[in-house]
C-alpha cells in the first residue's frame, strides 16, 4: 500500500522547474489531442456504423478496443520513460498516434477500423503516464493540484474540440475528414523537442539497469493494485457518463448532430471548470477529500442529468454532472504521481491508470446492451450511481502524499 500520508510533514517547494509551464502545456495538449480523436469516434459512432453496416453495440467494440490496448502503450513507453527519460518516449508517441489517427480516416472496412482503433489505444495509453510524470515532476509542489486539474482537463478540452469539429465538419463533409485533422500532434512533438527539458527528478533517480527497475516495480505491487482498482472505477465513471452521452441524446431525445455537439460542448465547459477548481481545492483540503466530495455530489446530480423533464434542466444537469465527474478526475494526476516512488513514476501510475481504463472499457458496451431492454437514460443512471459510490469508497480507503517533494 502507499506510504503514510505526508500531508502536514512535507513542505511544498515555492517554485518548480523553470520549464514547468511548457511541460504542463505539453501534457495538456497531448492529452487534448488524444481525447479529440477518441471522442470523434464517440460523436460519429452511428454514422460509421451505418457506413460499415454495424449496430451501436458493434461500434462500441471500437471504443472497448481502444481502452483495452491503452495498457500496452503505458507498459512499453512507461518502462522506457523510467529507464531512458521522459522526453524521448513522449515525442515518439505523439508522432505515432498522429499517423494512426490520419489512417483512421482512410479505413476501408469495419475490420481495418477496429485494428486502427486498437493501435491508437497503444498511443493513447502511452501519452498520459509519460506526460503526467514529466509535468508533475516539474510542477511546484504547492500548486501541483491546480496544475493537475489543468493537465487532466486536456481530456475535456479535447472533447470540446471534437464537439466543435463535429458541428462544423461532419454535416458538410462526413466523418472521414475529421480524423485528418488529427495529424496535428506531430507539431506538438516539435514543441516538446524544443521547449521542454528532461525531468531533473528522473536524472537523480534513474535506474542504471533493467534489473533494478523491475525490482522496484515488483517491490511496489500492492501500490500498483490499489491505483489500478481506483483507476478502474474512475475510468468507469468518466466513460460511463461521456462515451454514450451523444447516443443517449440521439436515441432518447431525438437530437440532431448539431444539437448533440452543442450540448456536449457545453458540458465540457463544466468539466474544465470542475477539474481546475477541484484540483485547486485539493491543494488545500487534500486529494482524497476533494475526490470523494465531487463524486458524492455527482450522485445527487443523476436525476437531473438522466431524467430531466425538459431541455433547460437537461442542459443544466449535463453541465453539473461533468463539473463533478471531471472535478474528481482533476485531482488524479497529482494524487497518483505523488503516491508513486521516484524510480517508477514514469511506469507505475500510467500503467495502473491504463489497466483501469482497459477494465472499464466494458462500460459503454454494457450500457448499450442494457439500453436495448430499458432506455439509455435508465442504463446510464443505474451504472453511474454504482460506480460513483464505489469510487468514493475506494478513494477513501487509500492514502495520500499531498505536497511531497519529488526527488528527495
Amino acid at each position: 500500500m502507499p506510504s503514510p500520508s505526508l500531508e502536514s510533514s512535507a513542505p511544498a517547494a515555492a517554485h518548480g522547474a523553470p520549464d514547468h509551464g511548457p511541460a504542463v502545456l505539453a501534457g495538456f495538449l497531448g492529452w487534448t489531442l488524444d481525447a479529440f480523436d477518441f471522442f470523434l469516434v464517440v460523436f460519429t459512432l452511428t454514422a460509421i456504423g451505418s457506413e460499415f453496416g454495424r449496430s451501436d453495440a458493434d461500434m462500441a467494440l471500437a471504443l472497448l478496443l481502444t481502452l483495452a490496448f491503452r495498457p500496452v502503450g503505458a507498459f512499453i513507453f512507461g518502462l522506457v520513460a523510467d529507464r531512458y527519460g521522459r522526453r524521448l518516449p513522449l515525442i515518439l508517441d505523439l508522432v505515432f498516434f498522429s499517423i494512426i489517427e490520419v489512417l483512421t480516416g482512410l479505413a476501408p472496412s469495419y475490420g481495418t477500423f477496429l485494428v486502427l482503433r486498437a493501435l491508437f489505444g497503444i498511443g493513447m495509453g502511452a501519452e498520459w503516464g509519460v506526460g503526467a510524470s514529466l509535468a508533475m515532476e516539474k510542477a511546484p509542489a504547492g500548486r501541483r493540484g491546480i496544475l493537475s486539474g489543468l493537465l487532466q482537463e486536456g481530456y475535456a478540452f479535447g472533447y470540446l474540440l471534437a464537439a466543435g469539429c463535429y458541428f462544423l465538419v461532419y454535416p458538410r463533409f462526413g466523418w472521414r475528414p475529421m480524423f485528418f485533422i488529427g495529424g496535428l500532434p506531430a507539431l506538438l512533438a516539435l514543441y516538446v523537442r524544443s521547449k521542454v527539458k528532461e525531468s531533473e527528478v528522473w536524472e537523480r533517480s534513474r535506474h542504471t539497469t533493467w534489473r533494478s527497475l523491475f525490482g522496484e516495480i515488483a517491490a511496489n505491487w500492492r501500490l500498483f493494485l490499489y491505483i489500478a482498482l481506483l483507476m478502474t472505477l474512475m475510468n468507469a465513471i468518466s466513460h460511463g457518463t461521456q462515451d454514450l452521452y451523444p447516443t443517449f441524446l440521439q436515441r432518447d431525445w431525438g437530437f440532431t448532430p448539431e444539437g448533440r455537439a452543442a450540448l456536449t460542448a457545453f458540458t465540457m465547459v463544466g468539466a474544465i471548470a470542475g477539474g481546475v477548481l477541484t484540483g485547486y481545492i485539493s491543494d488545500r483540503v487534500g486529494r482524497r477529500r476533494a475526490i470523494i466530495g465531487a463524486l458524492l455530489l455527482a450522485v445527487v446530480a443523476i436525476p437531473l442529468w438522466a431524467f430531466a423533464p425538459s431541455l433547460v434542466p437537461l442542459w443544466i444537469g449535463g453541465f453539473i454532472m461533468q463539473f463533478m465527474v471531471q472535478g474528481a478526475w482533476g485531482v488524479i494526476p497529482a494524487h497518483i504521481t505523488e503516491l508513486s516512488p521516484d524510480g517508477v513514476r514514469g511506469f507505475l501510475p500510467g500503467f495502473a491508470y491504463q489497466c483501469g481504463a482497459g477494465l472499464a472499457g466494458f462500460m459503454p458496451w454494457i450500457q448499450s446492451r442494457v439500453a436495448e431492454h430499458l432506455s439509455y437514460a435508465r442504463s446510464m443512471a443505474l451504472s453511474a450511481g454504482v460506480v460513483f459510490v464505489l469510487g468514493a469508497v475506494v478513494a477513501g480507503l487509500g492514502r495520500e502524499r499531498r505536497g511531497v517533494r519529488f526527488g528527495e
